[in-house]
């Protein structure tokens, strides 16, 4: 049983917290998926005569410099933000995976180098040699998500290709060798199974800092560009008016915070249903 599916059962027993926080994720991803079918169709259109209006019941987070409505810009956005970081944790995910898998049941001197690889790849800064790829690719959303899906992969190598190491010294893996299975059908069948629940976990985590990081390559310009919805670029958008129009760095900043403590938390609970002696009432 996957550490997603055990909290899902877990739902209606769980604590307040954790019941809120499966309401928030669940409200985030609906916003992402439908908001933008609900959106007018001016999102994207300027109309000065209403720049820099303050919070209304016309429009609930006010405007920005170009007259457009805040509020359905955070809601555009949403898919926006949280599809590119998916792709992106979604992408280092597969390649993490695939090396670890790679160095675990390839020949000695492979899996030495793809590991000494991997360390090179830890020992880098990834937001800088990410924040380099972009600009060398040129400012753009595509160019940020690919660059921080090249540079994320270290972290879940190495810590995915350890947990396979202790489940290929499993007895039930051992017993499995003595009876002649292939070490690629032992991976497969037996060992990738039982190491990706941690996997999971881990997604939902940098899901949340993902975003973080996807809202600040946007703000210092080497993410989306303007006239997108992306949060961080709605926030590099309104700085220079912010002294007197707070409610257009609010709002995306605001939604920003929420996303990243809602998949932090979502993180942390499937950690919680993945081990058992972290219950409190364990």
């Amino acid at each position: 049983m996957t550490a997603l599916t055990a909290s899902l059962r877990y739902y209606r027993g769980a604590p307040l917290l954790d019941q809120f926080v499966l309401l928030l994720v669940g409200l985030l991803v609906a916003v992402a998926i439908f908001g933008p079918f609900l959106a007018p169709t001016g999102v994207y259109l300027s109309d000065i005569r209403s720049a820099l209006e303050p919070p209304s019941a016309q429009h609930w987070f006010g405007t920005d410099d170009q007259g457009r409505d805040v509020f359905w810009r955070v809601v555009v956005g949403a898919r926006t933000t949280l599809l590119a970081s998916a792709l992106i944790v979604t992408a280092y995910s597969l390649l993490g995976v695939a090396i670890a898998t790679l160095a675990s049941i390839a020949p000695r001197w492979l899996d030495e180098l793809l590991m000494r690889i991997t360390d090179i790849g830890l020992a880098l800064p990834g937001l800088v040699v990410a924040l380099g790829f972009a600009a060398a690719m040129g400012p753009s959303l595509e160019s940020a998500v690919i660059a921080k899906a090249i540079t994320g992969w270290p972290v879940t190598a190495r810590m995915l290709h350890g947990i396979m190491r202790q489940t290929m010294a499993a007895q039930f893996v051992v017993g499995a060798q003595v009876l002649g299975v292939s070490r690629w059908r032992l991976m497969t069948r037996h060992v990738l199974p039982n190491s990706l629940d941690v996997l999971i976990v881990k997604w939902a985590g940098d899901m949340g800092a993902t975003v973080l990081v996807l809202a600040g390559m946007s703000f210092i310009g080497v993410g989306a560009q303007p006239p997108s919805a992306e949060w961080g670029a709605m926030i590099a958008d309104a700085k220079g008016y912010v002294s007197n129009a707070w409610w257009a760095v609010a709002a995306p900043g605001a939604a920003i915070a929420l996303t990243a403590i809602a998949f932090g938390l979502l993180g942390d609970m499937l950690q919680v249903q993945r081990d058992p002696t972290l219950r409190r009432d364990a």
